[in-house]
């Protein structure tokens, strides 16, 4: 019997549990995945804190990479054999075996193994929404980046090197300065050292950046507001260091009449049309190696709980795999 992580109730790593799971022949509309790797993001700690909730019994994890080994009733896109990969849910990707929608899968490039598509999917088609839609990067944009050194960082400042941007990017340690550097960034900040907005401002020339892309939270939003140049964008689009507390709008106009989004790959994905345009975007950059998915941490998937204490103490850089 395939097994999976399981959760019964929220609270720290120790909650994952390494279980045995039933799964029945793909219903209609679902294929069934045989999982080659699956991919470590942080909304899986948000998942197993209750920060974003769900229901309970729960899986975990939304990203993997893997063969279709059986297809339902109405399916024509996919065959048996078809390799696939797939970001953003419907949650439960810590599993040997799964039942996916077929309309999430996308087929993948021949030229990407397994171990890249999983690490890439989650953060890359948020890099792919973020630089694309969100805020459409143009050449000579002054873009920040917070966590270039992460994963979806790192895709990130790859990404918005190629098309034309001077990138900033903010880290919290002299290795990680140094992993951005060689992943496209012009400027690093160590945020552990100096306030990176009067720094983002020198380097600007005083006027702030386009946009600012915004995975931190808490620890970061106020200053990114300040590093913006007048009717800059700032999205939020993640946690790391906590939710970011309610916001005054009135500073939006004080500070230059600024824009604030806070978007999410599952409202940018929901439409089928979108998810193959952001994914063959995705493709694209990885296959002419305009961007580089590079694997820093692999773990057995049974390990689960360790990969995210990894991940929470900031041990980890890149991208991560958790290996069935």
């Amino acid at each position: 019997m395939p097994h999976a992580i399981r959760i019964h109730q929220i609270g720290g790593p120790e909650v994952l549990s390494w279980e045995p799971v039933d799964v029945p022949s793909p219903a209609a509309g679902e294929v069934r995945v045989r999982q080659a790797a699956v991919g470590l993001n942080y909304i899986d700690t948000y998942h197993r804190t209750g920060l974003y909730p769900v229901p309970l019994p729960s899986g975990l994890g939304l990203e993997g990479a893997g063969v279709v080994e059986a297809v339902g009733e109405g399916v024509t896109e996919l065959r048996v054999g078809d390799r696939v990969a797939y970001a953003g849910g419907p949650i439960g990707a810590y599993a040997e075996v799964r039942n996916m929608p077929a309309h999430r899968l996308l087929i993948l490039p021949d030229s990407i193994d397994f171990d890249t598509a999983a690490a890439m999917m989650l953060q890359g088609l948020t890099a792919a929404y973020l630089l694309r839609r969100t805020f459409p990067v143009q050449a000579g944009d002054a873009v920040l980046v917070h966590a270039a050194a992460g994963g979806v960082g790192l895709i990130a400042c790859q990404w918005a090197k190629a098309l034309g941007a001077t990138v900033i990017g903010t880290v919290g340690s002299a290795a990680k300065a140094e992993l951005a550097r060689a992943h496209g960034c012009d400027h690093v900040i160590n945020y552990s050292e100096a306030a990176f907005a009067p720094r983002v401002r020198e380097l600007t020339g005083g006027e702030g950046v386009a946009v600012v892309y915004d995975g931190v939270g808490q620890a970061t939003f106020a200053g990114s507001l300040d590093s913006l140049r007048p009717m800059g964008m700032m999205v939020s689009f993640g946690n790391a260091s906590g939710p970011v507390a309610p916001v005054d709008l009135i500073q939006l106009s004080q500070k230059g009449s600024l824009f604030i989004t806070r978007p999410t790959l599952m409202s940018y994905t929901a439409k089928r049309e979108d998810l193959v345009a952001l994914g063959a975007a995705l493709f694209e950059v990885v296959a002419n190696g305009q961007v580089k998915i590079e694997v820093h941490q692999r773990y057995a998937l049974r390990d689960a709980a360790q990969a995210h204490r990894d991940l929470e103490a900031r041990k980890t850089t890149g991208s991560t795999v958790l290996v069935p």
